[in-house]
């Protein structure tokens, strides 16, 4: 006897439940989409995926509001208990970063808000009482990144679940691994606490073709996207809502301050622009320093353990990781090496035949503002460093360097007017003052983290609030007893 195929089987019930239902006349549901055995929650295609959250959707749906903070009570206790295992799976796998940044985003998770942030607005006068709502979209299709991926999911569960919905995640190829061990143990946990299942799936083979299937499913309401400007764009002509986080290029001004304390400044730009080896998005990329704040960065940067490139380190660096490509009417473009991307500083000290400390964070490149390091986000712990005359034109190479991404910006000044000055010149999502840029993500500074900020369609830092639909019911002239 021939062995039947999988989806020969799926169609063979299919029609099955057609002659029933035809028969009775009434509707019959479809069993539920199973994932691959011990593997709950992977899928081989975003289309079963997104059947299967469907499905868990609607259980959560049944749990209500104590379902949700009880899921997001578990991905939080999960996140911190296996942070330095998770920490070290996902390092293995994608081989960039920092080990120690890795286990500290997963504790971060707990910072991530949840049900509390959903409350709901009354108003009563003479004509009755309204109250607004925050509804749940139903099943949201996830694109995640390379640099973040077990992070990124977890946040996200967080937010979306919070806020009622169910998760398709197609996670990055190269983080992919990771996703889907921690998509597993997650929904074993939830489904033995609350008892849903594929509350959270994903993609096992993640490609361009399942991030089109996803787009594509008809159980995916809305789409957060978490990733370069060419998977950004493609979401956004899908048709369906979109949650996009751009690309962007975060420079730090320095002014010429005397109240300020340059080690503090120092220390902050290395913590800031050296986390996870600066692949954070929010990453200080670029140094702009005015009069002679220039050399007192510079030295308190040394003091604070970087390593100041010479002309020709910097140049031997910089001919490895870019590879500068004509186009046509004799313009040029750099086109970033990703065997680079996330490298410990010793490594790309290496290229240059420079030696140095493993525990070094951060190297620093004097350039001119014009360079290729200043112009390219390239999410190393190389940092250029440029000369500013004065403030304003500080703010002007700033502005220039971030390319109106309109992401992040960080300053250290004591001068009131040139805060205000720089934070209405730059107008990023994240301006950070006085801090390294993790601060703008609570970390180090009030406030909440997530690593999904919407910068190009102005959402924002994502909140529970982000992934819900406004709803307004009303009753008029009754309820209204003051």
């Amino acid at each position: 006897m021939a062995h039947l195929s999988e989806a020969a089987i799926r169609d063979v019930v299919t029609e099955v439940l057609s002659k029933i239902q035809s028969a009775n006349g009434a509707p019959v549901s479809a069993p539920a989409v199973q994932s691959k055995p011990g593997r709950h929650g992977v899928f081989d295609s975003a289309a079963e995926a997104a059947r299967a959250a469907q499905g868990g959707f609607e259980q959560l749906l049944k749990a209500g509001w104590a379902g949700r903070a009880k899921v997001v009570e578990i991905v939080k206790t999960m996140c911190f208990d296996n942070a330095e295992r998770w920490g070290r799976i996902e390092f293995e796998e994608t081989k960039i970063g920092r080990l120690d940044h890795k286990i500290g985003k997963l504790h971060g998770i707990r910072n991530v808000l949840g049900t509390e942030y959903l409350v709901p607005t009354g108003m009563s006068g003479d004509a009755g009482i309204t109250m607004e709502e925050s509804a749940p979209w139903g099943v949201i299709g996830a694109i995640t990144p390379v640099t973040h991926s077990i992070p990124t999911i977890a946040g996200n569960i967080v937010n979306m679940v919070a806020a009622g919905n169910a998760i398709v995640v197609n996670p990055h190829p190269g983080g992919a691994a990771c996703a889907a061990l921690a998509v597993h143990e997650f929904n074993e946990a939830i489904a033995a606490e609350t008892g849903i299942r594929n509350l959270i799936c994903t993609v096992e083979k993640p490609t361009l073709d399942s991030f089109n299937e996803l787009c594509a499913a008809h159980e995916v309401a809305l789409l957060c996207i978490t990733g370069g400007p060419a998977v950004v764009d493609a979401a956004m002509k899908t048709g369906k809502r979109a949650i996009c986080a751009g690309p962007g290029n975060p420079p730090v001004v320095v002014d010429d301050c005397h109240a300020l304390d340059f080690d503090k400044v120092a220390r902050d730009i290395i913590f800031g622009g050296g986390f996870d080896n600066n692949l954070l998005c929010i990453g200080e990329k670029q140094i702009i320093a005015v009069g002679d704040s220039y050399s007192k960065t510079l030295d308190a940067l040394k003091r604070q353990g970087a390593v100041i490139l010479t002309k020709a380190q910097t140049e031997a660096i910089k001919k490895e990781v870019f590879d500068i490509k004509d186009g046509g009417g004799g313009c040029s473009h750099a086109v970033l090496n990703r065997a680079y991307v996330g490298a410990d500083p010793a490594k790309l000290a290496a290229i240059a035949g420079l030696s140095i400390d493993p525990k070094v964070e951060m190297l620093i490149a004097e350039t001119e503002e014009d360079d290729v390091f200043v112009d390219e986000e390239q999410m190393m712990p190389l940092l250029p460093i440029v000369r500013a005359g004065c403030f304003p034109d500080a703010v002007r190479i700033a502005k220039d360097s971030e390319h109106n991404y309109r992401h992040s910006a960080m300053v250290h000044t004591m001068n009131v007017a040139h805060l205000t000055m720089m934070g209405r010149e730059m107008d990023t999502t994240l301006y950070v003052k006085n801090g390294p840029c993790t601060a703008g993500l609570g970390m180090g500074g009030e406030g909440y983290i997530s690593f999904s900020i919407a910068t190009t369609t102005g959402e924002g830092i994502t909140t529970p609030r982000t992934f819900t639909r406004f709803r307004r019911c009303t009753l008029v002239d009754q309820l209204n007893i003051v």
